[in-house]
């Protein structure tokens, strides 16, 4: 008994992040020096990342046969985003209103150090629309799978899928061939996935031996409120979505706990992309709705990181004493709902989004983001596991509403009914 449950992966990450902690808490200069063992899990997934994704989207649009329904989908699952974005953000808007997290700081935000955060302002004036748009579009096909970003991926494959469908029963071959290589990359994220452990236990030894559970203390009010708020986005917003697909959000997320211990270990959603695409395959998705709304999910519906920004901006300007009519929170948001779709897959981009944000609005004041910075690792874990579960309900939710879920087979996996074979348990 005690050796089966030792094999099951959730448990062997739950033992490295207990790991991690104590040496974070015991020795902190140990802890922050593990940084380069979850980087290095990371890396190897990113590396994984581009062919899964490339693979999945060909061989998913090439096989279903009909274009309509592509562009049918898209435009489903770019509704579904865009409406629970603008609910994530009008949430976390709400909820800073009524705890008022940064009021009685009184910062004077000309005497902030604003050195520590150039790297963000500068990318953040480099963002917007139309440089994003054209970001998807790479300088060559074999580029975006190299060193692209995963639009780039997916815009390649979109193209590409479109082109074996016209083609008919004569790409058969590559199709195949294009399938048979995706399932061997998946059998190597099998490999790696063993060292999740490794992985989610350093970056949490990492974030406490660095930032230390001292400094949770100086903005713990912030911090409270948006776990809590985020907490709440997931069981109320997301178990109604569930509830309106036909599923609970509670089972779901007991099927996909060792993917969540890892992100909040490693404060990385991609960390575990390909794993999770496997794993609503076998809930009774269809390839096509998995290969194409969870990635790009991964841009454009970032709910976690939406009740962060709303949250964090109008922190900053309680905190600085920056008065905000309701107008201006109303800009606010509006602003949100671009940047935040603007500065995804770039590195802090939860900072960068939020840069861009203030300097839209000359009212408030920028070097505010110098205060978020001790923490913000720490917010990045509720972000990165609320945008986690948002995107597997948004899979779910577009897949229902497009008649490509097996809902049936859906229970039956979520109620255990049906066991599901996962390559990267340990025997």
């Amino acid at each position: 008994m005690v050796k089966r449950a030792i094999g099951q992966l959730y448990i062997q990450v739950l033992i490295g992040m207990a790991a991690g902690i104590a040496i974070g808490v015991l020795w902190p200069d140990i802890g922050a020096s593990l940084k380069p063992l979850a980087d290095a899990f990371v890396k190897l997934i990113k590396m994984l990342l581009a062919p899964v994704i490339f693979g999945t989207v060909v061989v998913g649009i090439a096989r279903m046969g009909d274009l309509k329904e592509v562009g049918r989908l898209g435009f489903k699952s770019l509704v579904y985003f865009e409406i629970l974005s603008t609910i994530a953000l009008a949430i976390g808007l709400v909820v800073a209103n009524l705890v008022r997290p940064g009021a009685g700081m009184n910062v004077d935000a000309a005497a902030l150090d604003t050195s520590t955060i150039a790297t963000y302002t500068a990318t953040a004036h480099e963002g917007g629309i139309v440089p994003f748009l054209l970001s998807i579009i790479p300088d060559s096909f074999l580029g975006a799978l190299t060193g692209g970003t995963m639009l780039q991926v997916i815009f390649i494959a979109l193209l590409l899928g479109i082109a074996l469908t016209m083609m008919g029963t004569k790409a058969d071959p590559l199709i195949d061939l294009i399938d048979l290589a995706t399932k061997a990359m998946f059998r190597v994220v099998a490999m790696v996935m063993r060292l999740a452990p490794v992985g989610a236990g350093a970056g949490i030894a990492f974030t406490i031996g660095k930032y230390g559970v001292g400094s949770l203390w100086s903005l713990g009010h912030l911090l409270v409120a948006l776990y809590l708020t985020t907490f709440l986005f997931i069981a109320v917003v997301l178990g109604v979505v569930m509830r309106i697909a036909g599923l609970r959000l509670w089972p779901l997320l007991r099927y996909i706990k060792a993917e969540i211990l890892v992100v909040l270990g490693t404060c990385s959603t991609e960390a575990v992309l390909p794993q999770i695409m496997r794993k609503l395959e076998d809930l009774g998705v269809a390839r096509p709705v998995v290969g194409l709304v969870l990635p790009a999910g991964y841009t454009f519906n970032t709910d976690g990181g939406c009740i962060y920004l709303t949250m964090a901006a109008l922190f900053i300007a309680q905190a600085t004493n920056t008065p905000l009519s309701i107008w201006d929170q109303i800009v606010i948001l509006l602003v949100l709902l671009l940047t935040s779709k603007g500065s995804a897959g770039v590195a802090g981009a939860g900072f960068v989004a939020l840069a861009a944000t203030l300097s839209a609005i000359p009212t408030l004041p920028v070097a505010g983001l110098v205060l978020l910075l001790g923490v913000d690792r720490f917010m990045n874990e509720a972000r990165a596991v609320t945008n986690l579960i948002g995107n597997c309900v948004a899979t779910l939710a577009v897949a229902h509403w497009d008649g490509a879920l097996d809902l049936e087979r859906a229970r039956a996996v979520l109620r255990g009914d049906v066991i599901i074979d996962d390559p990267a348990v340990v025997a």
